[in-house]
């Protein structure tokens, strides 16, 4: 069992520290090779933890920050002017190898501004993507999907590195050996959708490492036809928040209906067992932590709005990441695959 060591920006989401450190201690206590670093407001930390019996502890250190990234920060103006925030702090650890990777739920753009400038990203790299694992039709896998929103346009040679990055993602993180790659497009035909998207197809043709299954629709995102789909950060961040609307939509009706109608309570205290089984998948709390992959490091973003369960699968996120050496895999797969283009 390797130690692990993690820097967390405290200060991060709508809900600061109110969140992350319940999450925090939460992730102590089910990890004993975990050491974390809260970046943040020293005395608010100390207090908390204190009230909890969690201060002082052998694997806690207290990093204390002055500034904040606020959620509505530009992201030139935060990489300018929050050079002491405890987002900033948390990838300067990164950076400076005192920490092996970092979570945080504030601004995202802010995030990957400061990301992309501090760590860099990885040879054959152009930007790095946000990635997620999504819920399938088959409860024990899971659909990698990227950008989510970190890129709004990306050209042919950028998807393709997504495509790759992906790729390694799926093998790495959920065990997926040979994992299915696809392209989102707006039809499945060769002759469907734009310039760009069919030059990154004949790149991904050409590369007997991946896996390439070709163009996938909106609509069998998570019919487990493809295990990574690979989109710009545009169509990504639309089709992610559309999901989760529609779903929370279904669940929210679902409850209207059977508190109006009373056999339809009797059926819903029947089946609240595979109700609850149905609906956790769609939970976004169940998946949170998308990861900023394509860097010299490990930056995992969670949910601005996250609850404790919420940030906490965010740094078990990070801990796999670490486990399995994403970071170096992808530099690995990149060099052997950039060739084939």
């Amino acid at each position: 069992m390797i130690n692990l060591t993690i820097a967390l920006d405290v200060m991060g989401g709508d809900q600061g520290p109110h969140v992350t450190l319940p999450a925090a201690m939460l992730a102590i206590e089910n990890h004993p090779n975990l050491h974390l670093l809260l970046c943040g407001d020293e005395s608010v930390i100390v207090e908390t933890l204190s009230k909890k019996n969690y201060y002082p502890h052998p694997r806690i250190t207290v990093v204390p920050t002055t500034q904040v990234v606020e959620m509505d920060d530009k992201p030139i103006f935060a990489l300018r002017n929050k050079k002491q925030s405890s987002m900033r702090k948390t990838l300067d650890l990164v950076n400076e190898d005192q920490a092996q990777a970092c979570v945080s739920a504030g601004n995202t753009g802010a995030l990957f501004s400061m990301a992309h400038f501090v760590l860099k990203t990885l040879p054959g790299v152009e930007r790095p993507a946000l990635i997620s694992a999504l819920p399938s039709n088959k409860s024990d896998q899971h659909v990698f999907m990227l950008d989510l929103g970190a890129n709004v346009f990306c050209d042919s040679s950028v998807l393709y590195q997504f495509a790759i990055m992906g790729s390694v993602m799926a093998k790495e993180v959920d065990g997926i050996e040979n994992p299915k790659v696809a392209l989102l497009n707006m039809g499945e035909e060769d002759n469907k959708g734009s310039d760009h998207i069919k030059q990154t197809a004949s790149y991904l043709m050409a590369n007997d490492d991946i896996n390439y299954i070709g163009f996938i629709e909106g609509n069998d995102i998570f019919t487990n036809k493809a295990d990574v789909i690979v989109c710009d950060g545009f169509v990504g961040n639309v089709a992610l928040k559309t999901c989760e609307g529609v779903a929370r939509m279904v669940y929210t009706q679902l409850q209207e209906i059977i508190k109006k109608h009373f056999l339809a309570q009797i059926m819903g205290k029947i089946l609240s067992g595979p109700l609850k089984k149905l609906f956790k998948p769609m939970n976004p709390d169940q998946y949170n932590g998308a990861s900023l992959i394509g860097l010299r490091g490990i930056v995992v973003k969670s949910h601005g709005n996250a609850n404790i369960t919420a940030f906490y699968t965010a740094i078990v996120e990070a801990i796999t990441e670490i486990e399995r050496q994403v970071p170096t895999k992808i530099k690995d797969k990149l060099e052997k695959s950039l060739c084939h283009k």
